[in-house]
């Protein structure tokens, strides 16, 4: 009985293999021609949508912006030094004229700009352009022109040029303030003076301040090559639209090293039109210098705060002087918006029209004061 029972349940097994397999088989094939019944159909969709959001090629973007990136390139003639004897009168008579060296020296330099309206304005950087007797200005389609400066901003490294041509393409400005770390970016420009050279990468940060090259800084950070000779070109998104100019970079090697640093787009614009309607760049004033608190001082003054900024001097006579601000005291808020950093105070004054009245928030001995400051023009910055 035991050995019939097993060979049965033998038998039994052999045959239910091949309905199985079957079966299994034609759910397969049922699964892949009709997914949608199972809800299949929309995970599938979502993949491919997933995997089609990132375009193989960025051709249309560069052609769009390329033709109004230019190439820049500088001469300065630079006096040379040449030995004290030929300066004295009585010797030079007998010393051969011949071998005296020249004292004069022609330096010439190269960077990029962007084409920022049909009309001929391009803004660079100012390190591009400080100091040069003469600005060649080369284009995308080969044209070249000399370009006067029509106004230097020191205090964010911009300068803004013209040139006198017809027919010229200007880029299309981007909003820079919607830039995330992560989004895609281009850098255009002339390094090294190879030509008009595109490279990729994605914004690595935003709001990089404290790097002590400008007065007023609010970086863009980018992995994008970025070479000497690219100062001034565009950074650009996918669209083609200028959402940077670059600037600089943090090299250890003088070329390259994944940290560029471009001026945000809507920055740059405002620096472009102040140049353009009054030939500089009027920015509000307080009159006073600040530093950000560090956790050590916030423990040693036993201030109610995480962060903040104190005044560490005040100019003499004027707007927070005059308000009755002081050394020592802890700025909160500028007109209602909470101030945590020094940057934020700056860029907020600055962007102040002179003449306007700012509330401003202070801590003093424990006590929470608000001052009202005429807000005053900045000065004209020494040329760097």
């Amino acid at each position: 009985m035991t050995v019939t029972l097993f060979m049965s349940g033998k038998l039994t097994r052999r045959n239910l293999f091949w309905p199985v397999l079957t079966g299994i088989l034609l759910a397969i094939v049922i699964l892949l021609l009709f997914p949608s019944q199972f809800g299949l159909k929309q995970q599938t969709t979502a993949i491919s949508s997933l995997a089609g959001s990132s375009p193989t090629s960025y051709a249309e973007a560069v052609q769009r912006a390329t033709p109004a990136v230019v190439n820049i390139y500088t001469s300065t003639v630079v006096q040379r030094e040449i030995h004290p004897l030929f300066n004295d009168p009585l010797l030079r008579h007998f010393l051969d004229q011949g071998n005296n060296p020249r004292q004069e020296r022609l330096q010439q330099s190269l960077g990029s700009g962007v084409i920022v309206d049909s009309r001929g304005y391009i803004l660079t950087n100012n390190h591009v352009i400080a100091g040069a007797d003469q600005i060649l200005v080369s284009l995308y389609d080969r044209r070249e022109s000399l370009a006067r400066v029509i106004g230097t901003d020191p205090d964010t490294d911009l300068a803004v040029l013209k040139i006198e041509l017809e027919d010229i393409e200007a880029i299309t400005f981007g909003r820079s303030a919607d830039i995330r770390v992560g989004d895609i970016v281009l850098a255009i420009g002339n390094p090294f003076g190879f030509g008009q050279t595109v490279t990729q990468g994605i914004i690595s940060a935003t709001g990089r301040y404290g790097l002590n090259l400008n007065t007023y800084e609010n970086y863009l950070q980018t992995d994008a090559d970025i070479n000497p000779g690219n100062s001034g070109g565009a950074l650009i998104n996918p669209r083609g639209e200028l959402v940077g100019i670059n600037a600089a970079i943090f090299s250890r090697s003088g070329g390259s090293q994944g940290i560029g640093l471009a001026i945000p787009a809507e920055n740059a614009r405002e620096v472009l039109n102040s140049i353009i309607d009054h030939g500089r760049v009027i920015r509000g004033w307080l009159g006073l210098e600040v530093a950000e608190l560090t956790p050590l001082a916030i423990v040693q003054l036993s201030l109610p705060l995480r962060r903040g900024i104190i005044i560490t001097a005040t100019h003499p006579g004027g707007p927070a002087d005059q308000a009755g601000l002081r050394v020592g005291d802890v700025i909160t808020a500028i007109d209602d918006s909470d101030i945590m950093e020094g940057r934020e105070g700056l860029l907020q004054v600055a962007r102040m029209m002179p003449g306007q009245t700012a509330a401003i928030t202070v801590l003093r001995n424990g006590k929470q004061l608000t001052f009202n400051a005429t807000v005053g023009t900045r000065p004209t910055p020494s040329p760097r």
